[in-house]
């Protein structure tokens, strides 16, 4: 680590803004990898889906406050853009980074990390929800007085094969009051849904569809 770490002394850099680091730091456990290039750089790439280009402004403006003087670009390819930054330091940032896949190792917050997303929690969950995370529109039919008719009402997933990320989600959840269920999957990956009229409400307050 070197003088110009934006971390040390087990704390991040004050004058890094903690929100946008909370909402990086979410996307990063969904759809971040860091890999290691010459002379110990590190690129950070975030892969977001060409639907919601709202998202990749957002994520590229998180890493550009986050470090504010590295570049950001922005690799494409077929549905999918790229959000990439360079730096000697971004291990330091995330030191869940780690070889292999996320889901195959321990995941687990350092204690500045655990500070800011207790502070930012709906930032941290935010960028969760927009890297592995939807909001939909479900509808079902009931039968009143003789007469189909048709009932619309929205919820939330979350879907993530790491056991551990999926514990960081559902804990932030309960810790901003929003209730939630969890179902595993025959592929091994955890799907975490919202869908009471009252979670989905508050959920809509700080975080809402993708974009």
């Amino acid at each position: 680590m070197t003088a110009e770490c934006p971390v040390g002394d087990g704390r991040l850099d004050p004058a890094r803004p903690r929100p946008d680091y909370a909402y990086l730091l979410g996307l990063y456990l969904g759809d971040g990898c860091i890999s290691e290039g010459r002379r110990k750089v590190y690129a950070l790439r975030i892969a977001c889906c060409d639907a919601w280009p709202g998202l990749i402004d957002a994520c590229a403006l998180a890493i550009s406050a986050v470090m504010p003087h590295n570049k950001v670009q922005r690799a494409h390819a077929p549905g999918c853009t790229s959000v990439v930054s360079t730096s000697k330091h971004w291990p330091c940032l995330f030191p869940q980074h780690g070889r292999g896949p996320k889901h195959l190792r321990p995941i687990a917050l350092a204690p500045w990390q655990q500070e800011i997303t207790a502070a930012h929690p709906w930032e941290f969950l935010r960028g969760l929800i927009h890297s592995d995370g939807c909001r939909i529109t479900n509808w079902t039919t009931r039968t009143v007085g003789g007469v189909q008719k048709r009932y619309e009402y929205p919820r939330y997933f979350f879907t993530n094969t790491s056991a551990d990320i999926v514990g960081l989600f559902t804990a932030t959840l309960d810790a901003v009051g929003v209730r939630w269920k969890s179902v595993a999957r025959p592929t091994g990956a955890i799907n975490v849904s919202i869908a009471r009229r009252d979670s989905v409400a508050l959920m809509d307050a700080h975080i809402g569809p993708k974009y």
